[in-house]
């Protein structure tokens, strides 16, 4: 008969092996399991120690080159647009440091910039397309026509853009009351705002982007985003028909996803019109929208920068306009 010190010798038995097991497991696979942890670990942050010093290298390296563009600006700017007046569409969205940074170098061109209108946020709010529709065909000139088929958006960029654009240089410059009227129907529909005198009419005209693309997650959401996108499109088509070419600028964001750089590059009967330039945010961008609209005045176009769609980073040399070139949108 098995009495209690055999059940007391088995069960002390039994933990005496587990105890032993437990420390020959723990001593036969301390050394390969925790020294591949180890070393796997130290080649990550040695990975991680070199990857912050090339990124602190390339950050050196790009705050030197912008250094360097930014003083030579003026000189490779310089005259690019003598004589030339243009005006600045902003779109709502717009960083104020990257606009009045492109309006700087504008000017060193030695062109004048005529002003600035500044879409509001209820002009590309879908909810608000009847009003603009509404706005747009009560304040467009007797003798403007609208396409059969044309979006409350294309109405409204064709009639705000004829304000304060002319391919007629002898109505570059010019007063024009008429025009004055349009853009401030729009500032009290609560539109847009007005800075300077854009009425007085320019010959070229820069249009800024949004900084953030339009998103969405829902399907309804989604087709709101690409009305949004499409609202400014439409504005830089308007725009280059009614002057002498139009350049939609804007960071690189403006050429990702649902960004309006995007919206436009995708359409190959637009990028052939109009000229874009993802890279507005950067002293190198900046030299390029001048060049871009120097090659408007030329009757060419082209898609700048280094996103998506992007045929170069600035454009090939171009001839200076002739006198038939001038007078026709870009």
């Amino acid at each position: 008969m098995i009495d209690f010190r055999y059940h007391l010798v088995s069960i002390v038995a039994i933990f005496l092996a587990l105890s032993v097991g437990i420390v020959l497991g723990t001593t036969l696979l301390k050394e390969p399991a925790i020294d591949a942890a180890e070393t796997l670990a130290n080649q990550l942050r040695e990975g991680n120690t070199a990857l912050r010093d090339d990124l602190q290298v390339l950050q050196k390296r790009g705050a030197a080159n912008d250094a360097v563009i930014l003083a030579d600006t003026p000189k490779l700017v310089k005259d690019e647009l003598i004589g030339k007046r243009v005006v600045i569409v902003e779109s709502p969205g717009t960083t104020a440091t990257m606009r009045e940074a492109v309006q700087q170098v504008i000017l060193e061109a030695g062109a004048t910039v005529t002003g600035r209108v500044a879409l509001a946020d209820r002009y590309v709010d879908v909810s608000q397309s009847a009003f603009v529709d509404k706005l747009a065909t009560a304040a467009k000139p007797a003798e403007m026509i609208f396409p059969v088929a044309g979006t409350a958006y294309d109405k409204a960029a064709a009639v705000l853009a004829s304000a304060i654009l002319t391919s007629d240089p002898a109505q570059v410059g010019k007063e024009d009351p008429a025009a004055a009227e349009v853009l401030d129907a729009f500032q009290r529909g609560g539109l847009l705002t007005v800075t300077d005198k854009p009425a007085e009419h320019a010959d070229l005209a820069v249009l800024t982007a949004p900084a953030e693309p339009y998103v969405g997650e829902t399907a309804a959401e989604q087709a709101s985003a690409a009305e949004q996108a499409g609202a400014i499109v439409a504005m830089a088509l308007g725009l280059d028909e009614a002057g002498q070419g139009a350049v939609l600028v804007g960071p690189q964001s403006a050429a990702a996803a649902g960004g309006t750089i995007t919206a436009l590059r995708e359409d190959t009967s637009f990028e052939e019109r109009v000229s874009t330039v993802d890279t507005a945010d950067m002293p190198a961008g900046r030299v390029v929208v001048v060049y871009a609209l120097r090659e408007q005045l030329s009757g060419l176009a082209g898609q700048y920068g280094i996103g998506p769609g992007a045929s170069g980073v600035e454009p090939s040399a171009t001839p200076a306009p002739t006198a038939t070139t001038a007078t026709s949108g870009g």
